[in-house]
């Protein structure tokens, strides 16, 4: 009845499966890998984050010192 010559017969139809899973453990593989490296990043602490604002102007040097102080504390 059906003698697997639609797509080239069983080989076509095993490349075919194949083809399918690859694809499905290149899109798992990339999502996985795009929360590894966020996870490995480290996490900006509270003391760098006040550095920060203090290095770009946002704060002045009395608010840093006051700051820094509470976070010591």
């Amino acid at each position: 009845m059906h003698d697997f010559n639609f797509f080239g017969g069983g080989w076509m139809m095993i490349f075919w499966w194949f083809l399918i899973i690859a694809l499905i453990v290149i899109v798992v593989r990339a999502l996985m890998g795009s929360t590894k490296q966020n996870a490995n990043t480290p996490a900006e602490t509270p003391m760098d984050i006040l550095k920060r604002r203090y290095a770009n102007g946002e704060i002045d040097k009395e608010e840093f010192e006051k700051r820094k102080k509470d976070l010591i504390s």
